[in-house]
């Protein structure tokens, strides 16, 4: 049974409570793969070996910034929005709402790391090897978050 639907007994406020329990839980896990990420982006720029970067790699290096930066406000709109919202009886628009941020934070951090491993290629390997390596992440993204749900959910109809 799919999580957004509602179980036997189940009123539409517990579907909330719970879907919103697990939206939160899932964020939770994005969050420190974003805050590792956004660490790492910005201990970057104060490495000696920055100034040697090229047009291409410091352009990528402040596109992935801002994604990062994007990624921690998506991450952490819901539970801003909730603060707002709180006892408002507001919860099963506000799961909706979440996890329409959620779908986007994860296009977001998926572009992270696609980009921060395409960057660290092109700096220690070769420009090839960086755009070969963003390619194949970009696929098995793609295979992993979008494919196997697809295949899962046929699966059960």
């Amino acid at each position: 049974m799919d999580a957004a639907q509602q179980r036997p007994g189940e009123t539409p406020s517990e579907r909330a409570d719970r879907n919103w329990n697990e939206l939160m839980q899932e964020l939770r896990v994005m969050q420190t793969g974003t805050q590792i990420l956004t660490g790492f982006l910005l201990a970057v720029a104060f490495q000696p070996r920055f100034a040697d970067l090229d047009a291409v790699q410091r352009t990528l290096y402040v596109v992935l910034v801002l994604l990062a930066a994007s990624a921690t406000v998506l991450a952490l709109a819901p539970v801003g929005m909730h603060r707002l919202l709180f006892q408002q009886n507001r919860k099963i628009e506000l799961v909706r709402m979440a996890n329409r941020l959620v779908k986007a934070n994860l296009v977001v951090i998926g572009a992270v790391t696609v980009g921060v491993v395409a960057l660290i290629l092109d700096v220690t390997l070769s420009r090839p090897a960086a755009v070969g390596a963003a390619a194949t992440g970009v696929v098995v993204i793609l295979l992993l978050w979008v494919g196997v749900p697809v295949l899962l959910r046929r699966g059960t109809e």
